[in-house]
């Protein structure tokens, strides 16, 4: 007998067996996903999203075959929400940056996309159409095929990065943070850090900017460097 598809885009969306189906893999994907965006992807079981959908986790197994196949679903599903019906102006860098502003939406919509390990199987059918269009935002550019897919990737790790990074300092109390700031003037100030302290002794050109509003100029800065 051949052996069983290894990922779960190639399996039936349900066994053969059994009754008739009354759930879809994308009625209990969306519910997974409710689970994880309020209280984090650990909070994703096949028993937790069996008893919202008020059925035991045995009948789950009908459509998905387990957790794994879940967090497969889950991440696909979030990776259909980056727009990618906006034209492209055939300027790879602003293309690309786009693609990653809007990607980055998505990922402060749902944190727990952070917490996920890279994994080229987890490439379900809306992540090879996201794959695909960022190629295509970088056929202007003479480059061998694996350094666009090196791009991209170092694009999307970016994005994980300053994502995690937005969450983190909205949950970090401004007083908090002050006196981190505190610490390393006083740490600068014994002498040891004289670059840093001649950066500092410069101060601010302006108000601190925003990680929002940082974002955009730096991911054009590294784009620009990767395809230059």
């Amino acid at each position: 007998m051949p052996d069983e598809p290894a990922t779960v885009w190639e399996r039936p969306e349900r066994g053969a067996r059994g009754p008739a189906p009354e759930r879809s893999r994308a009625q209990i994907t969306a519910v997974a996903v409710r689970l994880a965006d309020a209280d984090g992807l650990a909070a994703v079981s096949m028993r937790g999203v069996a008893a919202e959908l008020g059925t035991g986790p045995a009948s789950l197994y009908r459509y998905v075959g387990g957790r794994e196949d879940l967090v497969d679903l889950m991440a696909d599903a979030v990776a259909g929400e980056v727009d990618l019906t906006v034209p492209l102006t055939g300027d790879p860098v602003e293309d690309l940056a786009g693609l990653a502003i809007r990607t980055k939406d998505v990922h402060l919509r749902h944190p727990w996309l952070a917490d996920l390990s890279y994994d080229p199987g987890r490439l379900g059918p809306r992540a090879i159409d996201y794959l695909e269009h960022g190629l295509r935002a970088l056929r202007p550019v003479e480059l061998s095929g694996q350094a666009k897919m090196e791009t991209i990737a170092v694009m999307n790790g970016l994005v994980t990065l300053f994502a995690r990074t937005e969450i983190q300092s909205r949950r970090t109390p401004t007083g908090r943070r002050a006196a981190q700031l505190a610490h390393m003037a006083q740490v600068v100030a014994e002498g040891r850090h004289p670059l840093l302290a001649e950066l500092l002794a410069a101060g601010p050109t302006g108000p601190p900017e925003e990680l929002s509003a940082l974002f955009p100029r730096l991911i054009r800065r590294v784009i620009a460097g990767l395809v230059g």
